[in-house]
């Protein structure tokens, strides 16, 4: 697949909320993964599927997701592509509900995705 087509494949599992889903079939073993800044009791970059599922788990378990919303695909040659995400959540922990936008790009290798970097600002 191009990574035009695994941008679209992301997108539609993501909207689905089938993002492990997407991570198990579109990800590289090898996936390095780096937010914006370290997530609590978690490093920076990650590398492993097994890290970044665990990562994607671990959000998911932590998280009341109200809201939330999908754009892209954006390309940007012929291995990259961002997609913009949207979310309602409200944390667990603290009750505290938050609205967040971030990007991430994705770069692309062999038909998997192998790179993914996370911007977003503060919450409002």
């Amino acid at each position: 697949m191009s990574a035009s087509e695994i941008g679209k494949k992301l997108c539609n599992l993501c909207k689905e909320g089938r993002n492990l889903e997407a991570i198990d079939s579109l990800y590289s073993p090898g996936i390095v993964s780096v937010e914006a800044a370290p997530m609590p009791g978690m490093p920076q970059t990650m590398e492993g599927i097994d890290a970044v599922r665990g990562k994607t788990e671990w959000w998911y378990a932590n998280n009341e997701v109200h809201d939330g919303s999908v754009s892209g695909p954006y390309p940007h040659g012929e291995n990259r592509f961002a997609v913009h995400f949207a979310m309602d959540v409200t944390s667990k922990e603290s009750g505290e509900r938050t609205n967040f936008e971030e990007i991430a790009l994705y770069t692309v290798s062999d038909g998997k995705i192998v790179r993914e970097e996370f911007f977003y600002g503060t919450p409002n």
